[in-house]
């Protein structure tokens, strides 16, 4: 009998995008190592900000679930689902309260484990950053191996991008923040550069776990045009896309601000695909700038996702300049995979810029600087990409394969 893991993390499958996908294979992966695995979750809400079917009626209570993973080798996993607030338009205030309702009705769940079979390993993914707290209650009565994950510096993007004004609220964050990562037994994260950054707060070991991409499920495809045909473009469009959450700090004005630039070159598509809070802002934009050659699409089914990431011609991954190593943008490593021409915005110094300059897998340029990127999308669009489409592909083999990630993380639980 294999180790018995407890995930505790607010996002999980079937969430298509961000950390729920991630934690969805995680745990899948897990499982088909011979783990016994439970999670202690949400009901899937991002990046709508709503609840998804088919649990739209039932999600104002708990509820159970039994899934069986999708290799035949794994342990059945039990899934538990929390009812939690989740504001429709969710401002920093509402983040909050949302975080912590569901880090209270997380905390009954915990409670009725401890007068079960104790877990081996307890697994927290952050953010919520509090459900740090949960995880060293339960294995200060049950004991186990704490493991705190972090995807997302949350406190620090909430401080940077004012989504918290109140200086003793962040100071009190900090505080709770520093604390978990001083107890918890293994503190790991996606990149060098937010490694560096928990580091400053708290100097000790930090593990680089970083974000993985199946690259049996996603792979360079050669008919393109076929492909364009497929999504309802012409052969001869060239696709620029933007595929992810859309949210504020990603900065995607940059978007409709190329296209307003490039709005009389024929062919030219720019495609927003994902759901978010901000979508309606960026609607809006569209519309009054009369932008015929920006499209909003939904998120794609995963069956569909190799395909419509191979039909573009260029990627767009957007960052503010101040989100700089406070997130490592997931969606990347889809791109790298399927050997796609991403289009990055990253401070020149920072790890996400060091890594696509080192390996000569991307466009590089300044964040927050319109014209640069104007200029970039121009090039990019009418030069030979065919070296970056290799390296892309490459790099997703040597170092993304999810084998290989957990092959060197399995020490630690």
């Amino acid at each position: 009998m294999g180790k018995r893991v407890l995930l505790i993390g607010g996002n999980y499958s079937p969430e298509l995008t961000g950390i729920g996908k991630y934690n969805g294979e995680m745990i899948n992966y897990i499982a088909a190592q011979g783990y016994d695995c439970t999670v202690v979750t949400t009901f899937p809400y991002y990046p709508h900000w709503q609840v998804q079917e088919p649990f739209t009626k039932s999600s104002w209570f708990y509820k159970t679930q039994v899934v069986i993973p999708p290799t035949s080798t794994g342990h059945p996993i039990e899934v538990h689902r929390c009812p939690h607030y989740i504001p429709k338009n969710p401002s920093g205030l509402k983040r909050v309260i949302s975080d912590f309702s569901f880090f209270f009705s997380a905390l009954v769940k915990i409670i009725g484990f401890l007068f079960k079979k104790k877990f081996d390993v307890i697994m927290v993914v952050a953010p919520p950053f509090q459900l740090g707290l949960l995880g060293l209650f339960y294995r200060a009565i049950k004991g186990g191996r704490l493991i705190y994950h972090i995807q997302d510096l949350q406190i620090d993007a909430a401080r940077d991008f004012n989504l918290i004004k109140s200086a003793f609220i962040i100071n009190l964050l900090l505080k709770v923040e520093k604390y978990i990562l001083m107890k918890a037994d293994v503190v790991s994260s996606i990149s060098a550069g937010m490694i560096k950054k928990i580091v400053a707060k708290y100097p000790r070991e930090v593990v680089f776990f970083p974000n993985w991409v199946d690259t049996s499920q996603f792979y360079p495809l050669l008919e393109k045009r076929n492909l364009k045909k497929e999504f309802n473009f012409e052969e001869t469009d060239k696709i620029v896309l933007y595929s992810g959450a859309i949210g504020e700090k990603q900065g995607l004005e940059t978007i409709l601000e190329s296209a307003e630039e490039l709005k009389d070159q024929p062919g030219v598509k720019f495609v927003i695909c994902g759901s978010g809070p901000y979508k309606e802002k960026l609607r809006a934009i569209k519309e009054a700038r009369n932008l015929h050659n920006v499209f909003f699409l939904p998120l794609q089914s995963y069956e569909k996702l190799n395909s419509f990431l191979n039909m573009a011609d260029i990627h767009l991954v957007i960052q503010k300049a101040n989100a700089t190593d406070l997130v490592m943008p997931s969606k990347l490593t889809a791109i790298l995979s399927v050997g796609g021409v991403a289009l990055i915005t990253a401070n020149e110094g920072s790890s996400l810029y060091d890594v696509v300059n080192e390996h000569g897998m991307g466009v590089l340029v300044q964040p927050e600087n319109s014209k640069a990127f104007v200029e970039a999308l121009g090039r990019t669009l009418e030069g030979n990409q065919q070296i970056i489409n290799q390296n892309a592909r490459l790099y997703a083999e040597r170092y993304l394969s999810i084998d290989e990630i957990f092959r060197s993380f399995k020490v630690h639980m």
